[in-house]
């Protein structure tokens, strides 16, 4: 994704004077990209509602645990093996599900990357625990993929509404509309409102940085 995302941010600056004013004022982002595979997606997971603080601790953790993160050390973990490494009773079951469909043949995260944006969303959303935004993330920073927008995500939000000047923050529904502008770039778009919303979030009352 790094390789593809200069071009892109380049053409979307261009094009928008709210991601023109972004940069402007605090710079651009620095690249985000991981290999796909189980342990990005399983991350994700981790990562759903709560905090950067939280979920990097959740991980540390796991990884201290089991040693290697993969299907097979989670499914030997099992559901108290994964709540010993901080993973909620749901978050426990999503985790050694997401495994057992990894083993099983069910979730096929190797071909992903043949599939289009909608295939794949359709694919990952199949398994209990990916919603939407956890399949809108894996495939924008595990595969790439170029116009993902993650409408359900606070934070582009929160960030959308202020940069834009509206009263109040977007739903998701607003928020899908208000990402058309920025169409064929729309994954660019959302990292540049990430970026934006971390430089002032401290305007907005302690609002979650993501997640939905």
């Amino acid at each position: 994704m790094a390789k593809a995302k200069r071009p892109g941010l380049r053409k979307l600056v261009a094009m928008c004077p709210h991601m023109r004013r972004i940069q402007k004022e605090y710079g651009s982002p620095p690249p985000r990209v991981s290999e796909p595979g189980f342990d990005v997606l399983l991350r994700i997971i981790v990562d759903q509602q709560v905090s950067v603080h939280a979920g990097a601790a959740i991980w540390r953790r796991l990884e201290e645990g089991l040693g290697k993160v993969t299907p097979v050390t989670v499914l030997e973990a099992g559901d108290g093996g994964l709540r010993a490494c901080g993973f909620s009773g749901a978050k426990s079951r999503y985790g050694t599900g997401l495994a057992e469909a990894i083993v099983t043949g069910e979730l096929d995260l190797d071909n992903m990357h043949r599939k289009s944006d909608e295939k794949a969303q359709a694919e990952l959303v199949k398994i209990k625990g990916i919603g939407r935004w956890t399949a809108e993330i894996y495939l924008m920073f595990a595969l790439g993929r170029a116009d993902l927008w993650p409408a359900g995500d606070l934070a582009v939000a929160a960030a959308a509404g202020h940069l834009l000047g509206l009263e109040k923050r977007p739903t998701p529904a607003e928020l899908d509309e208000i990402g058309e502008r920025w169409r064929p770039y729309r994954t660019t778009a959302a990292i540049m409102l990430w970026h934006y919303y971390r430089h002032i979030k401290s305007g907005f009352g302690g609002m979650p940085a993501t997640k939905k």
